[in-house]
């Protein structure tokens, strides 16, 4: 019985009892709160719903968790269920009811810790969408990192994501960026506010072998020439290493194409005839404080050309025309602000400002020989996200990154990813999958197959691990409610160490001559299940689930 399925019985019970006693069945809770005690000796699983229905229905909470605790008792799979404390409800299931948690995980295989309930969802996922001005940093790796396994989370539980990259091809930056390469290529110094790091010297050499006669042009075509050849060929950088890193997009989106097709503009006059963008000092203001913004938003500057945020405007139009009913923007520490003006510029189309989530991501610092690591070879005033996989590999790097939740800053020790112990978190859940692997190999050998007989285990160490089993959808549900595809990595190490723990005091496999039982076989049976859900949840994070180590 998976804790969904007790919730459900511990609802229906309670709304029988409810009934019988002539109780108003509004008083019940929609969510009953089933969960694991903090201590194994209260029990499987416990809930609080007499507390929490007691007042309400006018019924001292322990009497009316006697009357509960008395029907549940009654129910097929309940072992014992006991009142304690101020009304709380302490069950244990029979060993039949818990065990048949092992067959649902056998029988759905990678569809376990699935869901529908964001079926019909639209969602247009953003992130890293770094400027195409020099290689991946950090930050951008923790996004490509956490973006890719929040997409994958999120279509675990049904919804339809497209993944994109919002090449920031328009703009100050990309003019900084063409003079750099053009110093470089003409052997000057990096100009003011320039683009620093072997990486340029690299490109604008590429740039003059693509073109050779690009520095003999004159000043406006041979910008155009660096502009058009080096950013492309800084672009094809960067998604070689989103690829190499594991993470691929469905869509790159390019920031210029909405002032070239006209987008920006007719954004722009669709909020001037809504009454939404008003005139002063000579420039256009967004109504953005009308929506809840601190303040409102330049949108046409006094110059005549737009601001940045009326690229983000046009943005927003062209993502809901193209059908998305939820967009999802991961942005950088530095891009609070950004929260408030996107929904107040939803809000300003008239559209649900629900419609628009923005994500913020901290910063990423590297640690060795317990010092922070702070200079690429490469890229000259940054560390990159090729100098992170460098290091310790694609696994440990996404793992890594995406084990925090993206509010707080992270450290990764550089010296700790790469030891083969059970201190290095990566290890030790990649570990226990190639363990279990070994073990069904070894099974294999001695013609030990997994049976059914699921009620024999009865071991403590048995029920822990198959709780924790049955835990893994509501943990991956619950990362995708909240956006935070870091509670299926903690998961995962919660569920290694059951399983190691089990490993130790539960023999899986005959010795010798020792004839094969049922219980070898349910044992067997249950460390099926477990390799499939650390290769199902390993998958969520784009991480290997390896057969051997």
């Amino acid at each position: 019985m998976t804790p969904a399925a007790l919730e459900d019985l511990v609802r229906a019970t309670a709304s029988d009892v409810l009934t019988r006693r002539g109780l108003d069945l509004a008083v019940l809770p929609g969510d009953v709160g089933v969960e694991r005690p903090r201590h194994p000796e209260h029990g499987d699983y416990a809930t609080n719903v007499a507390m929490r229905t007691a007042k309400k229905a006018g019924i001292p909470p322990r009497e009316l968790a006697g009357w509960l605790a008395e029907a549940l008792m009654a129910q097929p799979g309940i072992a014992s269920a006991e009142v304690a404390g101020p009304g709380f409800i302490n069950l244990r299931l029979a060993a039949d009811a818990q065990g048949a948690i092992v067959g649902e995980v056998l029988a759905a295989g990678t569809a376990y810790g699935t869901g529908d309930e964001y079926s019909g969802r639209n969602v247009n996922l953003e992130f890293v969408s770094a400027n195409p001005t020099g290689p991946l940093h950090l930050g951008a790796a923790r996004w490509a990192a956490v973006g890719d396994a929040l997409g994958r989370v999120l279509v675990a539980r049904g919804a339809k994501v497209t993944r994109e990259y919002y090449f920031n091809d328009a703009g100050a930056q990309i003019d900084r960026f063409v003079d750099s390469l053009i110093a470089a290529a003409l052997g000057q110094t990096t100009p003011e506010n320039g683009y620093g790091g072997a990486y340029i010297a690299e490109i604008a050499q590429r740039v003059v072998a693509a073109e050779p006669g690009a520095l003999d042009l004159p000043d406006g075509e041979r910008r155009e020439a660096f502009r058009r050849v080096g950013v492309g060929l800084m672009f094809d950088e960067i998604k070689r290493a989103l690829h190499d890193f594991g993470t691929d997009f469905d869509v790159y989106f390019h920031e210029q194409s909405l002032h070239e097709s006209g987008a920006v503009d007719a954004a722009i006059q669709r909020l001037k005839e809504s009454g939404n963008l008003y005139e002063a000092d000579g420039a256009w203001w967004l109504r953005s404080t009308e929506h809840g913004d601190d303040k409102d938003r330049v949108v046409v500057k006094s110059d005549g050309n737009p601001a940045y945020i009326a690229g983000d405007l046009a943005y927003l139009l062209d993502k809901r025309s193209r059908g998305f009913d939820l967009c999802i923007y991961m942005l950088g520490a530095d891009h609070h602000g950004y929260i408030a003006r996107l929904k107040a510029a939803a809000a300003a189309f008239g559209d649900d400002p629900a419609v628009v989530e923005v994500l913020i991501g901290q910063m990423v610092n590297l640690v060795k020989d317990g010092q922070p690591v702070r200079m690429s070879k490469r890229a000259g005033n940054t560390v990159t996200m090729d100098d992170l996989v460098e290091a310790v590999g694609v696994d440990a790097a996404r793992y890594s990154l995406v084990r925090s939740s993206v509010d707080s800053s992270v450290d990764i020790d550089l010296d700790l990813l790469v030891k083969r112990s059970n201190d290095n978190p990566v290890f030790y859940v990649q570990y226990a999958h190639a363990r279990l692997a070994s073990l069904e190999r070894n099974a294999a050998d001695l013609g030990v197959e997994p049976g059914t007989g699921y009620g024999l285990l009865e071991h403590p160490r048995e029920g822990d691990l198959i709780r924790t089993i049955g835990e893994y959808p509501a943990v991956v549900a619950t990362a995708a409610e909240l956006r935070e595809p870091h509670r299926v990595v903690r998961y995962l190490e919660q569920l290694a160490s059951a399983y190691h723990k089990f490993y130790d005091a539960c023999r899986v496999l005959p010795i010798g001559d020792e004839e094969v039982t049922d219980l070898h076989r349910a044992r067997l049976g249950l460390c099926g299940a477990a390799r499939q859900v650390l290769a199902n949840g390993l998958g969520l994070l784009g991480v290997s689930a390896p057969e051997r180590m």
